[in-house]
């Protein structure tokens, strides 16, 4: 009984201890306090800003338990590494392994970013720099500035700036950076831990990670400009709150200013991209496409094994013949289920020349010819079944199976409340073998009757499927055009179903219009209107400063505007060899807001707005990163 009694007692109190346990692991706010406080280091070794070191081992350690975020993306070490170091968390520490030679003299810096977390709470320490020199002195000059997207000025993100001393054409091409940081959301970079000196500076995007510009595909930026580091005594405000809407004060706090903080370089692709053959795609059995990396002004040559390719297909090219469809018109031909041939077409060699391959090729259809027969006998017998049980029913059936003759659908323009400055375009799913006009008709309404109108009914230029109907657009009035079935025939036999769309014209006073003058010495410049997705809408080149848009719907539109610099009409790329920057792209700051009957006059410098201010936030797709910040969920639990 005494033993039952004991053992009872036993049971209980671990019982009690269990509740009383869970009931303390339960968190804030009943179990106190958020923790707020952001991990500190406590110990370095070797100490931070340690002089004369020799040790590629290092450690830090924190007042509690840490991790580190993103740290592939935020962690930079300067000098930059050729083989990566070996970077821990364990616990309360950082551990760090260099594998790479300690240079002689040499400031070294691990920039951590806002990468370090407390491990329960995600408070961030803040931005966190770890240096030590292998001389006698310290280097701690910073340049910092933007990498923007020369095209369209959009930031770029993790892209690598480096500083050159040396003055030579080859350097960025045959020796890795001195000093190395990495862009943000913002495009903004900090390089840390500069030796007084005169440097060149420039950004790459590293696709082999060596360090050098080696490679046409990597993206590049460079300045002729001679950055000189320096530093001076500046003040910052800090606003002291009373509370969440009253100040207490203001304080003014000195600090190292460190320049040039305001280098803004523009990054860029070059023309003439390394070409190789990307990947060929067969979706059906009568078309395949093949894809190359770049563009080329050489079209490949097919040597087929088992099929005549003079006369088995239709070649439908991009404008700068980097997608080539090849469309499969000899029946015998797509009906193969394996096309087997030699493809020979130039590719970029390890020296950077344009040599011919021959590849051969066996290429199967995705979907074969089977499958597509089966799943149209599964569509007619479905179809038939429903309209057997609608015919039991009682009900209104079909008359006629739209499955067992297909007609070809094509898109069109918008056509409904058009300006009278466009045209409709009709594209076809499939090139077009004839076109017979004689079933076309095109008309206009005047009160209740539709009278004939003249027209133009023309390929569009470049677009092999698409083709355009020009009129004499009057506004306020309605149109009409009309293809009887049969009016377009592919290469493959099908047919059209009856196209019929009434082209509405909207009345002059529905529209508004945009005059853009360029306040700045006469140039030749080509202003683009774009919409609110940054699309691009209309490009004018300029004549005496100036571009007039016309019929603009009642929208938000933006413009931006680059320097024509050899007239061609279109924004060319820079050359780092030939010391060529590419064209100058500039962005009206704000959205135009354009109203029906509202013709706006907008005078505009480009150059009077840094780069960095003047593309809108609304259409920049490249967003800052998120703040780390403190949570502060205790002013919650205070309430």
């Amino acid at each position: 009984m005494e033993r039952t009694k004991r053992i009872t007692k036993v049971i209980c109190f671990v019982l009690l201890n269990i509740l009383i346990y869970a009931c303390a692991s339960m968190g804030s706010p009943e179990g106190g306090p958020y923790d707020e406080t952001p991990p500190k280091v406590i110990r370095c070794n070797p100490d931070n800003q340690a002089i004369n070191n020799k040790q590629k081992r290092i450690s830090l350690l924190f007042d509690e338990y840490i991790k580190l975020e993103n740290a592939s993306e935020k962690l930079v070490v300067s000098p930059p590494q050729q083989e990566m170091p070996d970077i821990r968390t364990e616990g309360k520490r950082i551990s760090i392994e260099l594998f790479d030679s300690l240079k002689a003299n040499t400031t070294y810096t691990i920039d951590f970013g806002d990468a370090i977390v407390d491990n329960n709470e995600g408070n961030p320490m803040g931005q966190f720099t770890y240096s030590f020199s292998t001389g006698p002195k310290i280097d701690t000059m910073e340049v910092s500035g933007h990498v923007l997207n020369a095209e369209d000025l959009e930031p770029i993100k993790g892209i690598l700036v480096g500083l050159h001393q040396e003055d030579t054409q080859t350097v960025f091409r045959t020796k890795p950076f001195m000093r190395v940081a990495r862009t943000n959301g913002s495009g903004f970079f900090n390089i840390k831990g500069i030796a007084p000196g005169r440097y060149h500076i420039f950004a790459l995007q590293d696709a082999d990670g060596n360090f050098l510009f080696n490679q046409k595909s990597e993206q590049i930026a460079f300045d002729t400009t001679v950055i000189v580091p320096s530093s001076t005594m500046d003040t910052r405000s800090d606003t002291v709150w009373h509370d969440s809407t009253h100040i207490d004060s203001i304080r003014y706090i000195p600090y190292t200013k460190f320049l040039p903080n305001d280098i803004v370089l523009r990054a860029f692709k070059e023309k003439g991209q390394e070409l190789h053959l990307l990947k060929i795609e067969r979706p059906i059995p009568n078309r395949f496409t093949v894809f190359f990396t770049a563009p080329s002004d050489t079209l490949p040559t097919i040597n087929g094994f088992n099929f005549d390719p003079e006369t088995a297909f239709l070649l439908e090219a991009s404008a700068q013949k980097d997608t080539l469809t090849y469309w499969i018109k000899d029946t015998l031909t797509a009906n193969l289920d394996t096309l087997k041939f030699g493809l020979t077409y130039l590719e970029t060699d390890t020296l950077g020349q344009l040599v011919p391959r021959t590849d051969t090729l066996e290429l199967a259809a995705k979907k074969s010819r089977e499958k597509i027969e089966k799943e149209l006998k599964d569509n007619i017998e479905k179809w038939e079944k429903e309209n057997e049980k609608l015919r039991k029913k009682g009900k209104k059936v079909q008359t006629v199976n739209p499955f067992l003759k297909t007609y070809m659908t094509p898109q069109m323009s918008r056509y409904g409340n058009m300006a009278p400055n466009k045209n409709v375009t009709i594209t076809f799913p499939q090139p077009i073998e004839k076109i017979d006009t004689t079933l076309f008709s095109f008309q206009k309404k005047v009160d209740t009757l539709w009278i004939n109108e003249p027209y133009l009914f023309l390929p569009v230029e470049g677009k092999m499927r698409s083709y355009c109907l020009y009129a004499e657009w009057k506004p306020g009035q309605t149109y009409k055009f009309q293809a009887d079935t049969a009016a377009f025939v592919d290469i493959f036999g099908i047919e059209n179903s009856k196209i019929e769309c009434n082209i509405k014209i909207s009345p002059l006073e529905s529209f508004g219009a945009l005059f853009v003058h360029l306040t700045m010495p006469d140039t030749l410049a080509v202003i683009q209107l774009l919409d609110a997705s940054g699309k691009i809408l209309q490009a004018q080149a300029t004549v005496n400063n100036r571009a007039d848009f016309f019929y603009l719907q009642p929208a938000t539109y933006y413009i931006r505007a680059f320097i024509d610099t050899n007239g061609n009409g279109v924004w060319d790329t820079g050359s780092y060899d030939e010391g060529l920057q590419p064209e100058p792209m500039y962005y009206f700051p704000r959205p135009i807001p354009i109203k029906v009957r509202m013709e706006i006059e907008q005078d505009w410098d480009p150059r009077s707005i840094p780069l960095i201010k003047q593309k809108a936030p609304e259409i920049t797709k490249q967003k800052p990163d998120q703040e780390k910040k403190i949570k502060q969920r205790n002013k919650n639990y205070n309430r």
